[in-house]
């Protein structure tokens, strides 16, 4: 038996081997999708955006990075949208996914005269980001500004810069990273500010742009990472930075400069979503009664539309998410290394057109099988 397969005769044994799933059945709730909004189910929008669309003058791929001949009309229009939409002399720089842009702009901003200081619970795209690059790298208890303040006090004056990370809506909790305090200590100890809005980018702020406008502090966040493939139902990502660093960004981030770019119906597609956000807000003000409604069935608490319900071990977590399935509830278990050994869960995250009548059978089956549960 060679390495690859005891490797995954162990995970078979640990309950954690990942394969890929079939669709979800029609006839099933979805609470395993990022699609926050409802809008990949909307084909009224659809329609109206194909009755705009031009199909005749694009093709289905850019063939092409941007940098070369990829760099489409349908770029230009969408980046200035994304110009005007964040304001405060932000400028867009579109990747092709989150993880591209993760990957790409740490490693370019920051070298080996520089220092990262994250929080533990940055999910994965951020680490490898900063695994590519050579800058020192300090990580801070989950949303723990004590411990940051420590980190930053004894290691600050080695480095030349300096980048704090975190997530705004975290990925697996569900919680909110105390930014306004960020802010503070960025100032303080001449710091930069990253925060990935992934989770909040279309649902949260006064048109969709995310926690860090709702909190007022969008003019101190150096670069804001969101994703176009959640939310708005559509592929890829986008960073809002300073006008001289997308011009650095454009010079030094791999993952933009040397990969084929989006195609030009996925970008123009985003671009007609966007420009409805500041529309959408009744989806927002649904997304985020449901989200309370539901956390209170679970006997949970949410700062937002991500509900966690840890059941202990990967095989919890599988059984219950599988006795789930069996009722019409599509939940997928979320397990080691995604979150830490005896914290798998349910990760139930919720469509602004769901209603909390669909949702009334999950708790029932829960009690039904606590079993299963390890807690």
């Amino acid at each position: 038996m060679n390495r690859f397969e005891k490797d995954i005769l162990t995970l078979k044994e640990a309950s954690n081997l990942r394969v890929l799933p079939d669709d979800v059945p029609a006839s099933m709730v979805n609470l395993s999708s990022n699609d926050y909004l409802g809008l990949s189910e909307r084909a009224d929008l659809w329609q109206e955006f194909a009755e705009r669309y031009d199909f005749s003058t694009d093709k289905m791929s850019s063939c092409s990075s941007r940098l070369l001949t990829g760099n489409h009309s349908a770029y230009r229009n969408f980046e200035s949208t994304l110009d005007v939409f964040y304001g405060h002399g932000k400028r867009s720089l579109v990747y092709p996914s989150g993880y591209h842009a993760n990957i790409g702009v740490l490693p370019a901003l920051m070298d080996k005269r520089d220092l990262i200081v994250a929080d533990k619970l940055s999910h994965a795209s951020l680490i490898d980001g900063m695994r590519l690059g050579s800058a020192t790298v300090e990580r801070f208890s989950h949303n723990d500004m004590a411990h940051l303040r420590k980190i930053l006090e004894k290691h600050r004056d080695s480095y030349d810069e300096c980048i704090i990370v975190t997530e705004s809506i975290f990925s697996m909790d569900g919680d909110i990273a105390p930014l306004r305090e960020l802010v503070e200590l960025k100032r303080e100890f001449r710091a930069m500010l990253y925060v990935d809005e992934a989770h909040a980018f279309g649902v949260r702020g006064p048109k969709g742009e995310g926690v860090c406008a709702e909190l007022g502090i969008l003019p101190d966040v150096d670069v804001l990472v969101a994703t176009l493939g959640k939310a708005i139902a559509s592929s890829g990502a986008f960073c809002m930075v300073s006008d001289i660093l997308r011009q650095y960004l454009i010079n030094h981030s791999r993952s933009m400069i040397f990969t084929t770019g989006l195609a030009p119906i996925n970008v123009a597609w985003s671009d007609f979503i966007v420009n409805r956000l500041p529309d959408m807000q009744s989806l927002r003000d649904n997304l985020s009664a449901l989200s309370a409604s539901f956390a209170s069935l679970l006997g949970a608490t949410t700062d937002s539309q991500i509900i966690p319900y840890v059941t202990g071990s990967n095989e919890s977590a599988v059984s219950m998410a599988k006795a789930l399935r069996d009722g019409g509830f599509y939940v997928l278990p979320i397990r080691y290394p995604t979150v830490p050994q005896g914290k798998a869960r349910l990760r139930f995250s919720l469509k602004a057109n769901m209603s909390i009548g669909q949702l009334d059978g999950v708790m029932s089956i829960i009690k039904n099988n606590e079993a299963l549960l390890d807690k």
